[in-house]
């Protein structure tokens, strides 16, 4: 398939529409409602969004090298693995949404770059430059200024949007994990995306028997505003993985990923426009220090690549 930058671009620009507007959608399920069986079902339909190109592939017998191969007992428990954090992350998501609000989680989602580099070091021995450290620490920084909700006091932290850190963080092991199948494996993007959901939904539903509220499943299935928001989430959920993959096809990563890294701001441009809610002064200027460290670490990183190795 030849490359179109047009059409990684564009690709890019309609995740971070559905990357700003997901962190809403998730705060807009009732006030009161489970936040574990809203996690179930919105990744019910996020299963159901995946099933039909899965099903496409399987009849084909054909996976990303073309030939369908048996998968080893490591890459099984890679998924194993994976779809229990995917599982656990996707409830907290549903949970900051409500608690740490919208805008606070979605600018706490953008420390992945943060853990991803902290995983790389210890994990693959990936060394970073000076200047990629210096974004590092201003990316730390500004996390901080958010989490104290602008004073840099721990005793002013708010331990919501410190919780809402813990998503990315279980998305950077996950993916670090993952990406060694996607690159040593011939299965598609889709069947891992389908089997870790599979395997998701089962760890969900079995915190549900152990932790759930009885009755809260069926409850959310009869609620037409519970519905609609699951709905809209887990389709949403699913399209921007498949636009982000598509993306990464035509352009490369760091200028996909360059294109996303605006996502608060349009999180905030939505609340404040379209749904009339107040956006904080220090929400404001943590979303600009993370996208100035963010910028930085992606331009960093290409130079990096760019640079001759010694000797």
């Amino acid at each position: 398939m030849s490359s179109s930058p047009r059409s990684g671009i564009l690709y890019a620009l309609l995740c971070l529409l559905i990357l700003s507007a997901m962190p809403l959608i998730a705060d807009a399920r009732p006030d009161g409602s489970s936040g574990l069986a809203f996690a179930i079902w919105l990744t019910f339909w996020q299963l159901v969004a995946g099933l039909p190109l899965f099903v496409v592939e399987a009849r084909r017998g054909t996976s990303a090298g073309g030939v369908a191969q048996r998968p080893s007992a490591r890459t099984i428990a890679v998924a194993l693995l994976t779809g229990a954090m995917f599982a656990v992350a996707t409830y907290m998501y549903v949970v900051a949404a409500k608690k740490a609000g919208p805008v606070s989680m979605v600018i706490a989602l953008q420390a992945y770059p943060l853990f991803a580099i902290l995983l790389e070091a210890i994990l693959l021995g990936k060394r970073k430059s000076a200047t990629e450290l210096g974004f590092t620490a201003l990316l730390l920084a500004a996390l901080v200024y958010l989490t104290t909700g602008g004073t840099f006091r721990m005793a002013d932290i708010s331990w919501w949007s410190a919780y809402a850190l813990g998503i990315p963080a279980l998305w950077a092991v996950a993916h670090v994990l993952l990406r060694q199948i996607l690159t040593t494996t011939s299965i598609t993007p889709n069947q891992v995306t389908v089997t870790r959901l599979v395997v998701s939904g089962v760890v969900l539903l079995a915190l549900q028997a152990v932790i759930g509220e009885p009755g809260a499943l069926l409850q959310g299935f009869t609620d037409p505003t519970f519905q609609k928001a699951a709905i809209l989430l887990g389709v949403a959920y699913y399209l921007e993985l498949v636009l982000w993959f598509n993306a990464i096809r035509h352009i490369d990563v760091s200028v996909a990923s360059s294109i996303t890294v605006p996502t608060p701001a349009v999180t905030m441009l939505i609340t404040v426009v379209v749904l009339g809610g107040q956006v904080e002064t220090f929400q404001i200027l943590a979303m600009v220090v993370i996208c100035v460290a963010l910028y930085g670490l992606l331009f960093a990183g290409r130079h990096a690549r760019r640079a001759p190795s010694p000797g």
